[in-house]
């Protein structure tokens, strides 16, 4: 804060509409006639011109020759863009690497890596032309996963890192039972509704405006500058909303907005760049899929004594956020248990592929099916129930306390909600009557699962966790809001906007959300990280209340009336005995010449990481919650139904429970189309052959649940102070997804009369599904 006004009570009467209600989204009526606008909605000026780029066919190789006169002398065809045009720097590195060059100079690393860029009048004369380009290439070895990468010396992206706590050797050759095993599960496309897209305009003194796709929008406006070879303030990216993220368009957006940009900058005219989807899924990265080795020690009541695991990670051919989301793997490779000896390391491997990126969790999933997977395994060696196990391991239990990254864990609820979700979804009923079914029932088998979840929320990149906002009070009473964050469908601008409603006594029509830009809002986070709501929240917050501040003293010494007599309510703004409206106040102040405009800022307090020794604290709080699933899996064809779904989750004190449990409904269903139907699929060349809808399959309307029960977790407001007590609610419920892939374990454990752990790894497609029952079966795979 820039001024020190006093501040207004930190608690304001709740108005209809306000935080913690169930405001309808900001855009919803926008979205649902077709009228909310996107990058390629957005009328063009006279000029405009258009950018396709040229993908490399070959997944590693040196370039001998790139003939681009045919492309050149195409129709419509403006100009081609290649490395030697780049005015600045031909790099486009978030983590400031220099390993991913905007256009491809002398080699190619994976098979659709931008080699050059045309520029033509139309977007199809643009489309036609790039298929001219003749390139020679003199091809090399390609690594094209972790088994590849281990075999040829593991090249690593990122510097290893190891979490360790207490004598993991010695606590696994004490234990009286040990297993040991391997669990993988595959990436996953963002596939989101809006392809990647940006324009840029030039203008005058060398400015640049670059309208993004972008859930970095501060990002952006830096590599903008750093290709065009200039200072950021010249440089401004705007974002009014995005059809979908989901990570994917955290550091993915920035080579098409830097295409575009170059574009601009060399021809003087406006330039768009949208992605055809074919070629948006080819140049784009995904999520990373893992290959985690276990071994864990545990006695006969199912106490887990230690767990020594290495997770590995096709990261492809460049750093790109890939250090962080192994790390954050690391991170929840516990997921709501405590192991009294424990080491992870991680192997952040190099390939030939697209380079993986940030995806809802950010690595978080991978830990945590990895720690699901020791959990069953646990449970089929003892013959316990898995709940019996996972309530027998979880933090909080006396000294049961410490992470292996040596964070306290002081808030465990775990056991709170798995036992409240076991009685309300009457979890040991329907398991007994799903055993009596498989034993009558040859080709349908049913399997019931109920896991948990502890998520850590905050950046583990310290420094992104700030926020600043920008808010203005005009004399009518009417209120602007712009803040650092980006609205992707998820509602965070309808919960900025209920924060100025509850703080200001408003009703939602006179509050306005702006476009996200870096001309209003500087150096902003990603929105990533499920923190957009709490550090923005806290920067629009600070700014509300240092213009209540001025408001309070004005009014107070106006009216002869002590400061905590003034406040502002649903009716207007309670002074003293007066009522005055929130409007006549606004224009008394403005008349008096005090400011009606703030900045605010917000930095998380308490947290701490060092990655060289692996410890600290890297997350201001967890977020919990539990999911029971029931699946039906045919033995015929592989296929499985989800027949009912039961979540509790906690999501603190909800600022907007009807965007919350959307959240966590689409969260879910994202889950569980990653570890059961989304496939990935590279051929031998390190050609993606899933690079559209019609070889990528997404779960459908008729893949949700059947029955489908959500509910957040009653009277837990967080015990950290967040925006109103709130938490996230992003990321923690995509793993509610992983109850479906053990209940879908546990049908197929009923061939083996639940003797055998499945060990069933993702996607469970048909195919493995198959393989996975073959095996139990003792039928040769």
């Amino acid at each position: 804060m820039l001024e020190h006004a006093p501040k207004a009570p930190l608690e304001a009467p709740r108005v209809e509409g306000a935080a913690s209600s169930s405001l309808k989204h900001e855009s919803a009526f926008l979205h649902v006639t077709g009228a909310a606008t996107y990058i390629d909605d957005m009328p063009e000026p006279k000029g405009m011109l258009h950018v396709v780029p040229g993908l490399s066919t070959k997944a590693h190789a040196k370039i001998l020759s790139m003939d681009l006169e045919a492309v050149r002398r195409a129709p419509g065809v403006v100009r081609v863009l290649t490395a030697a045009d780049v005015p600045g720097q031909n790099q486009v590195s978030p983590v400031h690497r220099e390993d991913e060059p905007l256009l491809a100079t002398d080699r190619v690393f994976f098979w659709g890596q931008p080699l050059f860029a045309v520029v033509a009048e139309t977007r199809e004369a643009a489309r036609h032309a790039v298929r001219l380009a003749r390139i020679e290439y003199e091809e090399m070895p390609a690594i094209l996963n972790v088994a590849q990468a281990r075999e040829n010396g593991g090249e690593l992206v990122w510097r290893p890192l190891t979490m360790e706590r207490g004598d993991v050797a010695r606590g696994l050759a004490a234990a009286p039972m040990r297993v040991s095993g391997r669990v993988t599960m595959g990436g996953q496309e963002h596939f989101y509704l809006e392809g990647q897209a940006a324009w840029a305009q030039p203008g005058e003194a060398g400015e640049m405006r670059v309208w993004s796709s972008t859930q970095h929008p501060s990002e952006t406006q830096h590599l903008v500058a750093t290709v065009l070879g200039r200072p950021h303030h010249l440089v401004t990216t705007e974002v009014r909303r995005m059809g979908g993220g989901f990570g994917g368009k955290e550091t993915q957006a920035n080579a098409p907005a830097c295409l575009a940009a170059l574009a601009a900058e060399l021809t003087g005219q406006a330039a768009k760049l949208r992605l055809d989807r074919d070629d948006d899924m080819m140049m784009t990265g995904k999520r990373h899929d893992f290959v985690v080795d276990y071994e864990v020690g545990f006695d006969d009541a199912g106490h887990i004594l230690a767990v020594d695991m290495v997770l590995a990670a096709r990261c492809g051919w460049s750093a790109d956020l890939s250090g962080p989301v192994v790390d954050r793997a690391l991170f929840h490779a516990d997921n709501a248990y405590f192991y009294p000896d424990v080491r992870f390391r991680s192997e952040a491997l190099k390939t030939n592929t697209q380079s993986n990126t940030a995806y809802r969790g950010f690595g978080g999933p991978q830990g945590i099916v990895a720690a699901e997977r020791v959990i069953e395994e646990v449970a089929f060696a003892t013959g316990l129930d898995p709940v019996t196990v996972r309530m027998r391991n979880f933090y909080g239990m006396g000294s049961r306390d410490v992470t292996p990254y040596h964070m306290v864990v002081e808030d465990s609820i775990s056991g709170q909600i798995v036992s409240q979700l076991v009685r309300e979804c009457d979890y040991e009923t329907r398991k007994a009557e799903i055993r009596a079914f498989n034993a009558c029932s040859r080709h349908i088998k049913r399997g019931i699962a109920l896991t948990p979840v502890k998520f850590g929320i905050s950046f583990t990149a310290t420094h992104y966790n700030q926020a600043g906002a920008l808010v203005h009070v005009y004399t009518d009473g009417s209120v602007q809001v712009n803040h650092g964050g980006t609205e992707m469908g998820q509602g965070l601008h309808t919960k900025m906007v209920q924060i100025a409603m509850r703080e200001f006594g408003l009703e939602a029509d006179r509050v306005r959300i702006t476009a996200t830009t870096t001309g209003k809002v500087p150096n902003t986070s990603a929105t990533a990280a499920s923190s957009g709501a709490d550090l923005n929240g806290m920067a629009v917050l600070d700014a509300i209340r240092t213009i209540k501040g001025r408001m309070v003293t004005f009014a107070a010494e106006k009216w002869d009336v002590e400061p905590e007599e003034v406040r502002f309510c649903a009716d207007g703004v309670h002074i003293g005995e007066i009522v005055l409206p929130f409007a006549k106040l606004a224009w008394e102040v403005y008349f008096a010449r005090i400011s009606l405009s703030a900045s605010g800022f917000y930095k998380t307090p308490k947290i701490s990481w060092n990655p060289e020794t692996g410890r600290g604290r890297p997350f201001f709080y967890f977020a919990y919650g539990a999911a029971c699933a029931e699946v039906s899996v045919d033995l015929l064809t592989g296929e499985n139904t989800i027949d009912r779904v039961d979540i509790l989750h906690d999501a603190g004190q909800s600022l907007n429970p009807a965007i919350d449990i959307g959240q966590i409904e689409g969260g879910f269903v994202q889950g569980a189309g990653w570890l059961t139907t989304e496939e990935l699929v590279w051929d031998d060349f390190g050609r993606l052959r899933t690079h559209a809808p019609s070889t990528y399959k997404i779960p459908a309307c008729s893949d949700r649940p059947r029955v489908f029960n959500v509910s957040l977790l009653e009277n837990a407001p967080n015990r950290e102070e967040t925006i109103f007590r709130s938490k996230a609610v992003g990321e923690p419920p995509f793993v509610h997804g992983v109850a479906v892939l053990h209940a879908i374990s546990d049908a197929l454990a009923s061939l083996d009369d639940y003797r055998t752990c499945p060990r069933l790894d993702a996607p469970a497609t048909p195919e493995m599904v198959l393989r996975a029952a073959m095996r139990l079966r003792g039928e040769p795979v």
